[in-house]
C-alpha cells in the first residue's frame, strides 16, 4: 500500500539505486527522441512510405507526450509514483516491441502512440520519485541535476546508436534496444523503489486532457495531410475548423474548472506568457529541423545511414556541452540576454543550413549544426527558469511542466509545418533539396523573429506580481532545468 506522504527515508546506497533507476528510465525516453531520426531514411525505404508517413512516425509519439505530460505528473502524485512509473515502463517497453514487429506503417504509428503514453507516465513519475526521496532542497537540486545530466546523455547517444543499429540490423533494432532496458528497470524498480504519493493531489482533469489531445491531434492531421491532399480540400478545411472548435472548447473548459491542467490565469504574467511562447518556437525549430537532418545527409548528399548519424552529432553534442552553462549565464546576465543571444545564434545557424547543397563539403556543414545546437542549448533552461520565476514558489513545478509541454507542442507543429513546407515546394516542381532549404530558411526566420520578441518582452512586468500561491497540482517537467533565478 502506498504511503500517505512522500517517502523521506533511505540511506545512501538506496538513493544511489533510486537515481540509477530514474536516470535509466529517462535515458530510455530521451534516447527515443533522437534515435528514431537516424532510422527515418531506412523506414521510408522498407515501409515504402512518403514524407507524410515519416511525419506521423515522429509526431504520433511527440503529440501524446505533449498532451499527457501534465496529467501524467498529477496521476503519479495521486495514485502512487512507483506504480505509475513502473506502469509507464511496461507500456513503453511493450510498445517498443510492437514498433519493432510492426508489419505496416499503421501498426508502427499505433506503437508510437503507445510509446508516447508510456513516456508521459514514466518521465514525470521518475522525477517525482527522485524529489520525494530527497526532502532537503539542496540535496534535491543536486539529485535533479544529476538526473537531467545523466539521462540527457540519451540525446547525444541517439544519432550514433540509431545509425549503428539501423545500418547493421535495419530500423526495427532501434526499438528492440528498449527491451533489455525496460526489463532491467522493471526488475530493479519492483525490488528497490518505495511507493509515495501526494494525498492533496487534485483530481485528473479528464475533459481538459481529452479536448487538448483531440484539438492538437486534429490540427496536426490537417497540417501533415494538407500538403498531400491539398490545402483547400474539404477534409483539410473541415479538420482546421474542427481543431479550432476543439481548442476553443478546451480554453472554455479550463477557464471554468477549479483545478485545471492548464491554469489560464498564469498567462496574465507577461514573463510566463513570453517564455512559453518562445519555448513553442524552440520546439518548433529544433524538432522540425532535426527531423530532416539525417534525410538531408542520406537523400541529398548520399551518405550511409551510419555516417549520417555521425554527421548529425554536432547538434546534440553542442547541446550536451553548453546546456550546463546556460543557467549560470542566465543567473549572471539575466534571462532576456541569454535567451535572445541563443535564439539569434540558432536562427542564424538554421539560415546557414538553408544554403547547403548536395556538393557542400561536410567541413562547411558541421559548424552550422553546432551553432544551431549551441543556440538552442542557451535557451532551454533559461526559458524554463523564466516561467518558474513568473509564478509563486508553490507553483514552480507546475510552471516547469507547462514549459516542457509547450516545447513538445512546438515540436509537434514543427514536424508538421516544416514537412508541409517541403511537400508544398515539391508539389510545385522543386526538388527535395530545394524543399529542405526552404524549410531550414523558414525555421531560421521564425527563430530570429522570436529573438527580437524575447529581446523586447522577456522580462517580468513591473505593474503585476506573481499570482497568489494556491496548492494546485504538482506537475513536473520531463527535463527539469535547475536554473538560478537572476
Amino acid at each position: 500500500m502506498a504511503a500517505a506522504t512522500p517517502a523521506t527515508t533511505g540511506n545512501g546506497p538506496h538513493r544511489a539505486v533510486l537515481l540509477t533507476v530514474t536516470c535509466l528510465g529517462q535515458f530510455m525516453v530521451l534516447l527515443d527522441n533522437t534515435i528514431v531520426g537516424a532510422a527515418l531514411p531506412d523506414m521510408q525505404h522498407r515501409l515504402d512510405t512518403r514524407l507524410t508517413g515519416l511525419q506521423w512516425i515522429v509526431d504520433a509519439y511527440v503529440l501524446l507526450v505533449a498532451m499527457l505530460l501534465l496529467s501524467g505528473g498529477v496521476f503519479a502524485d495521486r495514485f502512487g509514483r512507483k506504480r505509475v512509473y513502473l506502469a509507464g515502463v511496461v507500456v513503453f517497453t511493450a510498445a517498443s516491441l510492437l514498433c519493432a514487429l510492426a508489419p505496416t506503417l499503421g501498426w508502427l504509428i499505433a506503437g508510437r502512440v503507445l510509446q508516447g503514453i508510456g513516456a508521459a507516465a514514466l518521465s514525470p513519475a521518475s522525477l517525482s520519485l527522485l524529489a520525494a526521496a530527497h526532502p532537503v532542497p539542496q540535496e534535491r537540486m543536486k539529485a535533479i541535476g544529476l538526473w537531467a545530466g545523466l539521462s540527457g546523455i540519451g540525446l547525444a547517444a541517439g544519432p550514433v546508436a540509431g545509425g549503428v543499429l539501423t545500418e547493421a540490423f535495419g530500423w526495427p533494432a532501434i526499438f528492440l534496444v528498449n527491451l533489455p532496458i525496460g526489463a532491467i528497470l522493471l526488475l530493479m524498480g519492483l525490488r528497490t523503489l518505495q511507493e509515495s504519493r501526494n494525498p492533496h493531489a487534485p483530481a485528473i482533469d479528464v475533459p481538459g486532457t481529452v479536448l487538448s489531445v483531440l484539438g492538437v491531434g486534429v490540427l496536426t492531421y490537417a497540417l501533415i495531410e494538407g500538403g498531400a491532399r491539398g490545402w483547400t480540400s474539404p477534409l483539410i478545411l473541415s479538420s482546421f475548423a474542427a481543431a479550432a472548435v476543439l481548442l476553443a472548447a478546451f480554453i472554455a473548459v479550463e477557464a471554468r474548472r477549479p483545478h485545471p491542467m492548464l491554469p489560464l490565469r498564469l498567462f496574465r504574467q507577461r514573463l510566463f506568457t513570453v517564455s512559453n511562447t518562445a519555448m513553442v518556437v524552440v520546439g518548433f525549430a529544433l524538432m522540425g529541423s532535426s527531423f530532416f537532418f539525417s534525410q538531408f545527409f542520406v537523400h541529398v548528399q548520399g551518405s550511409s545511414i551510419l555516417r549520417a548519424g555521425l554527421q548529425t552529432l554536432p547538434v546534440s553534442l553542442a547541446m550536451v556541452v553548453v546546456s550546463p552553462y546556460a543557467g549560470r549565464l542566465a543567473a549572471r546576465y539575466g534571462f532576456r540576454v541569454v535567451v535572445t543571444v541563443g535564439m539569434a545564434l540558432a536562427g542564424l545557424g538554421l539560415l546557414a543550413l538553408g544554403t547547403v547543397h548536395a556538393d557542400t563539403p561536410y567541413a562547411n556543414v558541421w559548424w552550422r549544426l553546432a551553432i544551431v545546437g549551441t543556440g538552442f542549448a542557451l535557451t532551454l533552461s533559461p526559458l524554463t527558469g523564466a516561467a518558474v520565476q513568473a509564478v509563486s514558489p508553490q507553483e514552480g513545478g507546475l510552471a516547469s511542466g507547462i514549459s516542457s509541454t509547450t516545447r513538445q507542442i512546438g515540436a509537434v507543429l514543427g514536424v508538421a509545418l516544416l514537412g508541409a513546407v517541403v511537400r508544398t515546394r515539391q508539389s510545385s516542381g522543386a526538388s527535395f533539396e530545394a524543399g529542405l532549404d526552404s524549410a531550414f530558411l523558414a525555421a531560421g526566420a521564425v527563430t530570429l523573429t522570436t529573438a527580437v520578441f524575447t529581446g523586447l518582452w522577456l522580462a517580468k512586468s513591473k505593474s503585476t506580481q506573481a499570482a497568489p500561491a494556491t496548492p494546485q497540482h504538482t506537475a513536473t517537467t520531463t527535463e527539469p532545468e535547475t536554473v538560478p533565478t537572476p
